[in-house]
């Protein structure tokens, strides 16, 4: 029995020394976290850069969507809806995101000869995209707004808008950004992704991508569909 109790200590005083140096580890990895916590966010990929924006775009369609829908059933919609949200298409998604994309990471994949087909569609995608969005501008003028005629005009543009858009961002989401890792090497993409914010900081003069987002939520809050638990199916 003395032998047990012995065993019995022993392995009672290593388990509580182990326990000790478990804790301290994950003392030490808490304190840690809280550290990095504080610590500026670390940079991005070029990818995940303009995967993040992809998300701006898809809330300019929901928009897109309500305003029309509104339309269809007669409901009351401002013009602004549409001219101010066509005028941040232009300049966040079209001025800046997809000339991003052209300027920088297309000609990767051209160069390397991979995905041609794919890249070579994207590119005309972003030029009807930007015929759309001449035509939403347009007709969306207080002057025009009324007209019967700018009201199709404005529906045929939205409506082809979001029908090419959706397909669009998720075959760059889903293919061609992916592929990104097989083409260019995982820091020229970090270096890019910096490349991209030193643009951002350029045309917007710092957080960009937060002043957009936030005039997004503006539109989204005056029409109504900013609280994401409507969304949510009885």
């Amino acid at each position: 029995m003395d032998n047990d109790r012995r065993r019995f200590l022993y392995a009672s005083t290593m388990f509580g020394m182990s326990a000790m140096g478990v804790a301290a580890v994950e003392g030490r990895g808490e304190e840690k976290a809280r550290d990095e916590s504080s610590e500026p966010e670390a940079g991005i990929s070029a990818a995940e850069d303009l995967m993040r924006e992809h998300g701006v775009l898809n809330r300019i369609l929901l928009i897109y969507e309500e305003g029309l829908r509104r339309i269809r059933v007669n409901e009351e919609v401002a013009p602004e809806v549409f001219s101010k949200t066509a005028a941040l298409v232009r300049e966040f998604v079209e001025d800046y995101h997809e000339k991003l994309e052209e300027n920088f990471i297309f000609p990767e994949f051209e160069k390397a000869g991979k995905l041609a087909d794919l890249v070579k569609t994207l590119r005309e995608q972003h030029q009807a995209g930007r015929r759309a969005t001449n035509v939403v501008m347009r007709v969306s003028a207080p002057d025009q707004f009324l007209k019967g005629d700018a009201r199709e005009q404005l529906l045929i543009a939205c409506e082809g808008f979001i029908r090419m858009y959706r397909p669009h961002e998720a075959r760059e989401d889903t293919v061609l950004f992916p592929a990104l890792h097989s083409i260019i090497p995982a820091k020229r993409l970090l270096e890019l992704g910096e490349q991209f914010e030193a643009e951002e900081d350029k045309l917007f003069g710092g957080k960009g991508f937060e002043k957009t987002v936030e005039q997004v939520a503006v539109i989204e809050r005056h029409l109504g569909i900013y609280d994401l638990a409507k969304f949510t199916p009885k």
